[in-house]
């Protein structure tokens, strides 16, 4: 796809502030790509279902270092 990775994994890892930068991005775009730096211990694969378990989202796809999330916008109240 050609969406842009706005999240970026590095040697800390999944860190709080990390965490409140992928949920604020789902909350506005709903669809969000990630990138694993060289420098993590984590694969892509290990990134997206540790993202998808702490954030309640779903992971698209995982390729190489890149990885693609989803989660459905709250539905807004009347």
């Amino acid at each position: 796809n050609g969406l842009e990775p706005i999240i970026h994994i590095g040697k800390e890892g999944i860190t709080p502030a990390l965490l409140k930068q992928a949920d604020d991005a789902l909350t506005a775009r709903e669809l969000i790509k990630g990138t694993v730096l060289k420098n993590c211990d984590y694969t892509a694969r290990e990134a997206l279902n540790m993202l998808c378990e702490q954030l309640g989202a779903e992971g698209i796809q995982a390729i190489g270092r890149r990885f693609t999330l989803y989660r459905k916008m709250p539905e807004e109240e009347i």
